[in-house]
């Protein structure tokens, strides 16, 4: 038999008997992410009554490209803007919540008389929650739009991306029995670089695009451009050793930051579910009955901990960063699975020698249960969250509603806040900017530069030209640098104005972004002049002091971010323009 033939009656199996199990789950208005993982079950080679699928491999490649989905209709609904909105509570929460599993995974463990690389390696798994199976079940129970909705979603993607973290982390403690730091701050630096320029780079050019080309772009060529763009990411992100769900989900929120954004996440909803229904039935092909009959207390024991522990750990989380009592509840029961990152993490512990075979088939058990009561625990957090809050003492009540309204009252932020939270944003991002021109300098530009020039001048006019070619692209940025708007300006006349404290502030603050511009002047003089360290400092003062009074550069800035901020408000703007207009 070829194959073709395998691959077309693996796929007609798995989507018949899907469409078979969601009907009855219909009729007994159950959740559907159930009936995927029970069809898969069903067709799986660990079940014997029905037909079933002959190459595993097939089906765990079109699951991945499920996970693709998934994650870029998640970018579509929730983008950065709204991640950094509701950031405070969600960082607070995702940080109780992983650190606390992964001591309790841990302990667990060890209790279990697993090596202390396995527990370890437990924890990191039960800190992970499945953002594919919460976000299909918000779906069909019409929460998407719920506040601690939004709460679960920045949580999970927080999760995601300390998953990352954590792979490299993970992998580094096996090989070496030790933490390395320096690789950990390493990957750190380079995720956050990767996700502002990605971000920075998205909103330059993508809502301008859809913009000016919209009279041409109808809704085919919009669906496979816009799928195009999401496998470029997944690629490029797959390249810079992140991984894939990361580069999916990236695009999406930058996507989702356009004028067509919600266009899009109409256009791909079929092909979600097309390739979310495949993912979810492959989860139910690993379920192996004989494996969970074998070691049916550690699944349990496991199962547990990721359904009531991490649920209440989860709830406290959300409550300690300020949330309403039920916002909490809702929160954790969502959280309270093992999710899909556990299979990634246990499968880098076998292949590293550190865990032992039988432990994989294990965790996949524990998180194919836990994720089976998603939806019902989901389905039930609020009307217990209404049951059991009547039954606290006045004394518990009144804590949570006095705690509740003073978290609330720090999180709000004063005008001064507001400022400050700017200035350091925009220093970041045009920092990033920066260090990603000097790269592609350096590693692209120049050298072509060079071989194309060096033939007609002297080789000290040719290193002269590679210095200014950068230097004339990073000019408008060191001047946002150093400068900034009217607004910043504002502001630090009313601080100087303050108190003496707050002009040290200020001038501490000016002299360091000061140096930082110095800084990036002397790494590019340093790259293709061999001149004493003082000489180039003196040479970089000087240019510094030149872009800084200079008029052209300047203006330039000022183009170039009164550009950025118009494509990052454009859809607001449209949104608000069409409601006018109605």
């Amino acid at each position: 038999m070829s194959e073709e033939f395998h691959f077309l009656s693996d796929l007609a199996l798995i989507l018949i008997s899907a469409g078979f199990v969601t009907i009855i789950f219909k009729l007994l208005k159950q959740p559907l992410v159930p009936g995927y993982i029970l069809a898969g079950f069903l067709v799986s080679p660990y079940c014997s009554i029905f037909p079933t699928v002959m190459d595993m491999e097939n089906v765990h490649e079109w699951s991945e490209i499920g996970i693709i989905f998934l994650l870029f209709a998640l970018g579509l609904d929730f983008s950065f803007k709204k991640l950094f909105r509701i950031g405070n509570s969600a960082f607070i929460a995702a940080g109780i919540e992983i650190l606390g599993m992964i001591f309790i995974g841990f302990i667990t463990g060890q209790l279990l008389g697993w090596s202390g690389m396995e527990s370890l390696f437990l924890g990191g798994m039960l800190a992970m929650s499945s953002t594919m199976i919460i976000i299909k079940v918000f779906e069909e129970l019409n929460l998407s739009k719920e506040r601690f909705s939004d709460v679960v979603m920045v949580i999970l993607i927080l999760q995601d991306l300390v998953a990352i973290i954590m792979m490299v982390m993970l992998s580094t403690t096996a090989a070496s029995q030790h933490f390395e730091g320096e690789t950990l701050l390493i990957l750190l630096m380079k995720l956050v670089f990767f996700l502002i320029l990605w971000f920075v780079v998205g909103i330059a050019f993508l809502p301008t695009f859809f913009k000016k080309l919209k009279k041409w772009i109808n809704d085919e060529t919009l669906l496979i451009f816009s799928i195009g763009l999401c496998f470029g990411m997944v690629a490029l992100a797959n390249y810079l050793g992140f991984s894939t769900a990361l580069g999916a989900f990236v695009m999406g929120s930058i996507l989702a930051e356009t004028i067509e954004g919600e266009k899009i996440q109409n256009l791909i909803k079929g092909i979600k579910v097309l390739f979310g229904a495949i993912f979810f039935v492959s989860v139910g092909m690993l379920m192996d009955v004989t494996i969970i009959s074998q070691y049916w207390g550690t699944i349990i024991v496991i199962s547990v901990l990721s359904i009531f522990v991490k649920g209440f750990i989860s709830t406290a989380g959300v409550l300690i960063a300020g949330e309403p009592f039920k916002v909490a509840v809702r929160s954790g029961f969502s959280l309270s699975q093992v999710g899909e990152f556990a299979f990634i993490i246990a499968s880098v512990g076998v292949s590293l020698n550190v865990m032992r075979p039988e432990i994989y088939p294990i965790i996949v058990a524990a998180s194919v249960i836990t994720i089976f009561t998603t939806p019902y625990a989901i389905r039930f957090a609020a009307p217990f969250a209404t049951w059991i809050l009547p039954r606290f003492s006045p004394k518990v009540k009144r804590f949570l509603n006095n705690y509740e309204r003073e978290a609330q009252n720090i999180k709000k932020e004063t005008v001064k806040s507001k400022i400050i939270k700017h200035v350091l944003a925009r220093m970041i991002v045009l920092s990033v900017i920066i260090v990603a021109i000097l790269l592609f300098c350096f590693s692209y530009l120049n050298p072509f530069i060079y071989t194309t020039i060096t033939h007609r001048i002297p080789h000290n006019w040719a290193m002269f030209v590679n210095v200014l070619v950068p230097l004339s692209m990073i000019a408008p940025f060191l001047v946002g640098l150093m400068t900034g708007k009217q607004k910043d300006i504002e502001f630090y006349a009313m601080v100087w104005k303050e108190s003496k404290a707050g002009r040290y502030l200020l001038l501490s603050w000016i002299i360091l972004r000061t140096m930082l511009v110095v800084f990036f002047v002397i790494i590019l003089l340093s790259k293709y002049f061999t001149f004493s360290i003082w000489l180039i400092i003196v040479i970089a003062l000087l240019i510094v002091f030149i872009i800084f009074i200079s008029r052209k550069a300047f203006k330039r800035y000022s183009k170039i971010e009164t550009y950025f901020l118009s494509n990052l408000n454009l859809k607001e703007e449209n949104i608000k323009r069409e409601e006018d207009n109605n």
